[in-house]
């Protein structure tokens, strides 16, 4: 059964020129729902906004139930109407960790996780023809055993209209002798049957972690990688995503947390949301604080200045959506602090991100 939130109030801060950033808590956290995270959002043909988020009612951890939650917004995300449940829990532990993708013909698709154990995580994937009003059944991407992980927001459609799930595996979760490595998985056919690519890409200690893709310039793909070495590290793909050159360190520096890239339209120029401060002595190599995006002109070789997004030291951030509307950037990502996740939701101008 659905549940019920009364809509969200927002915060504006003027920013010039009658711009604003809009901001609005979706889902807080609460001592009945401490976890509210991993979100994306999509427009609906009429303009009405679309969040989905992973909706945790069985405690805080990876392994708690929890169901794929949304809600809907038809004034840009200054409002939200009620809680309902998009993708009820059909895993032994959950399903989480949504990601939509608007196809080149139109219709949707919805990725989620669906996890029954420490050695079984998989994704899925369920597509709409009306604008998210029904979903058809669900499709299993990775039938392979073993534990596979695609963060919230993470499918992307190339220009070949080749669609990409970059996933991240191990044979089991939460044990010393881990070993993550990435893989993605390839379909030429809008999603209908799905491939699993040749090359896999590893990392030193824990391994290569939630990765995340866009389509350079030149045709090839960059893989980006959440690690324990205090960088993002990357690799690319000049076959779609199917083999890759092996990783290496990036320009970017991030803690162990994912971060997440993405192009502007317009300008073409390549934004990454990230955490900026590393402790390697710590756990997860330091804390997920503050978050900050930087913009690159020159396909990620060098960034400008950090943009504050987040500056609040006293909470944790991450599991960024991006999405671009018009001529905004609508962002989601969960803000944890005091033991409670809230789903966060911020809007800004593009044109913040060029001056």
């Amino acid at each position: 059964m659905a549940q019920e939130d009364a809509p969200a109030r927002d915060t504006e801060e003027p920013i010039g020129n009658a711009q604003s950033i809009i901001q609005t808590i979706i889902a807080p956290g609460t001592p009945d729902n401490k976890r509210n995270s991993e979100g994306d959002v999509v427009v609906l043909a009429d303009g009405t906004l679309l969040c989905a988020w992973s909706d945790f009612y069985g405690g805080s951890g990876d392994d708690s139930g929890a169901r794929i939650s949304a809600v809907r917004s038809t004034d840009g995300g200054r409002t939200w109407g009620e809680r309902y449940t998009i993708q009820e829990n059909v895993g032994e532990q959950n399903v989480m960790s949504v990601s939509f993708l608007r196809l080149q013909t139109n219709e949707l698709l919805m990725f989620y996780l669906v996890k029954n154990s420490r050695k079984d995580l998989d994704l899925y994937v369920r597509r709409s023809t009306d604008e998210a009003h029904t979903w058809d059944e669900a499709t299993l991407i990775t039938p392979e055993p073993g534990y596979y992980i695609m963060n919230n927001a993470r499918a992307v459609q190339l220009s070949t209209r080749r669609i990409l799930c970059p996933v991240s595996f191990t044979q089991e979760t939460w044990t010393s002798h881990e070993n993550y490595r990435t893989v993605m998985y390839l379909s030429d056919d809008a999603g209908v049957t799905w491939t699993r690519g040749v090359g896999l890409v590893s990392c030193p200690k824990r391994g290569a972690m939630e990765p995340g893709v866009v389509e350079l310039r030149d045709g090839r793909v960059l893989q980006i990688i959440r690690t324990q070495m205090g960088k993002v590290w990357h690799a690319t793909s000049a076959d779609g995503g199917d083999t890759w050159t092996e990783a290496e360190p990036w320009t970017v520096v991030a803690p162990e947390a994912p971060s997440t890239i993405a192009r502007i339209p317009g300008t073409g120029n390549l934004l990454i949301i990230h955490n900026p401060d590393v402790d390697l002595s710590a756990g997860h190599s330091g804390r997920r604080t503050p978050l900050v995006a930087a913009v690159s002109a020159d396909e990620g070789l060098t960034w400008s200045a950090p943009r504050p997004i987040e500056t609040d030291l006293s909470a944790t951030y991450s599991y960024v959506s991006i999405t671009f509307h018009k001529s905004r950037a609508l962002l989601t990502y969960y803000v944890s602090q005091g033991g409670l996740n809230s789903l966060k939701f911020k809007s800004f101008p593009m044109s913040l991100l060029c001056n």
